[in-house]
């Protein structure tokens, strides 16, 4: 990475952490199939499963219960598959990996409040009129916003009405307490880069007893949920990097929320910060100018050298605004403004002045275009 470039767009990846990035070297040199039962295999096969009991008493799992895939976006699509579900429920916020999926297979969809928070009255009349049993698929925090869902009592109605839970805690994971049996969660989701870890790696949680059926056939590798030669490697920076994050989060917490507050109290006063008054993940702003294009604002930033994302999406040259901030029933016009930064483990204190001095900098650009225009 450019040293004299500012990234704060965490919440997309993390920059590999030292220390995952030496464990993977070390990984690599071992080389082998982990299925092979000769001496290179087994050494394989141990670097494996050490990092398997690693992530599993992270997510407080059973070894046995912990699958290894290419990432959240599979993870999810197995558990849509294989949980045998008579119906799927998913909120209007989640992450495409689910949302997409659950829709063509005609999901229902239950709505969020204008704070981004699940609506429990609705979710509940879906429930209870739902062919059982049906699967809420929830995240945990908003990869756009930050906001965190009221999981528990997600879980105390999915228990009232005999569903099972399948937890989206990809951005969650390393940035607030993850546990599945905390959460009551049937399923839980996480990914490696969030953390610092290698990028195409993930894993899928089952809780003790929850149901699965693969869909998938051929090696029978990760006890034949999960079928394919894993990426040991991948996975050994995936369980190194967690363990840092685990490890640092409080502390990161408090730092990073700190930077994070000192950002949002320091942009211009027309701006709006979504979610902001809802609890959030320490690290996420999810804010809007008036005015200010985010496709134009994200391209303009990086040529300044900050790294943020836009609250917008481009598919096939086309730009759609935000779903998440169309849920929450942010006017499209503004929406169209929506800008992320997001903060992590190596994000300095200079990094939010850095920043806001960008966006003043774009700002004032902005007045003196219009100006010459009116």
């Amino acid at each position: 990475m450019n040293v004299r470039a500012i990234y704060c767009d965490y919440n997309a990846g993390a920059p590999i952490r030292a220390e995952a990035a030496v464990a993977m070297s070390r990984a690599l040199s071992a080389g082998a199939n982990a299925s092979s039962v000769h001496s290179f295999g087994r050494r394989a096969r141990a670097l494996l499963e050490d990092a398997r009991e690693e992530l599993a008493g992270l997510l407080d799992a059973g070894v046995e219960n912990l699958v290894f895939t290419s990432g959240a976006s599979e993870a999810l699509h197995l558990t849509l598959a294989g949980a045998g579900a008579a119906s799927i429920i998913v909120s209007t916020v989640e992450h495409d990996a689910v949302y997409e999926p659950a829709k063509r297979i005609g999901a229902q969809q239950a709505p969020v409040n204008a704070g981004g928070v699940l609506d429990l009255e609705a979710l509940a009349s879906r429930l209870a009129s739902a062919p059982k049993p049906a699967l809420v698929a929830v995240q945990l925090a908003n990869n756009e916003t930050g906001i965190i869902q009221p999981i528990a009592k997600v879980a105390a109605l999915c228990r009232e009405h005999g569903a099972l839970l399948l937890v989206d805690a990809a951005q969650a994971f390393g940035r607030i307490p993850v546990s599945i049996a905390d959460l009551d969660a049937t399923y839980l989701v996480v990914s490696s880069h969030k953390v610092g870890g290698p990028p195409g790696v993930g894993a899928l949680v089952l809780a003790p007893g929850a149901p699965f059926a693969s869909t998938r056939f051929g090696g029978g590798q990760e006890r034949g949920r999960r079928p394919g030669t894993e990426n040991m490697p991948a996975v050994v920076g995936f369980a190194v990097a967690a363990e840092w994050a685990v490890r640092e989060m409080a502390g990161e917490a408090r730092r990073i929320a700190a930077m994070r507050d000192r950002f949002e109290a320091g942009l211009s006063k027309d701006a709006v910060v979504f979610g902001n008054g809802t609890t959030r993940l320490p690290n996420t702003s999810n804010f809007a100018i008036s005015g200010m294009i985010a496709e134009t604002a994200v391209i303009a930033m990086d040529l300044e050298g900050v790294a943020i994302s836009s609250g917008a999406a481009c598919s096939s040259g086309k730009v759609r605004s935000s779903r998440v901030l169309a849920a929450m029933g942010v006017a499209p016009e503004l929406a169209r403004c929506a800008l992320r930064a997001s903060f992590g483990h190596e994000s300095k204190e200079s990094d939010v002045g850095a920043t806001l001095a960008a966006l003043t900098k774009l700002a004032a650009r902005r007045r003196v275009r219009e100006g010459a225009l009116a």
